[in-house]
């Protein structure tokens, strides 16, 4: 059974860094692409931040340069190192497999707020 656990969100002030992690189960995980999907109130969730089985990364254009998805296929787990972030940024924050199950895990939230 799939099981995905995202933690390590928070309020932040505008331009500052947040590190979330994803712990997975379930996953066969070193065959599969990653990915970091963010939902802010009243829109559809996106994907953000997309890294393949051999560690390629790929980002949105309104995260890239300030974001880094990094992934540990020995403790089966995904990061996402965000900075410089500002409200736009604010989201519950999820991972999943890349393209993602139907199952989603309870998300992080991320609030960056003065």
């Amino acid at each position: 059974q799939v099981q995905l656990v995202e933690f390590g969100g928070g309020l932040v002030q505008p331009g500052g860094s947040l590190r979330l992690s994803c712990a997975t189960s379930g996953v066969p995980f070193s065959i599969n692409a990653m990915g970091w999907y963010r939902q802010a109130p009243g829109k559809e969730r996106e994907l953000v931040a997309r890294i393949s089985s051999r560690g390629a990364a790929l980002y949105a254009d309104s995260v890239k340069d300030r974001f880094t998805i990094s992934r540990d296929d020995t403790m089966k787990s995904v990061t996402l190192q965000m900075n410089s972030l500002n409200a736009e940024d604010t989201a519950v924050y999820y991972c999943n497999r890349n393209p993602p199950y139907s199952i989603w895990g309870q998300g992080t939230q991320v609030t960056v707020s003065s």
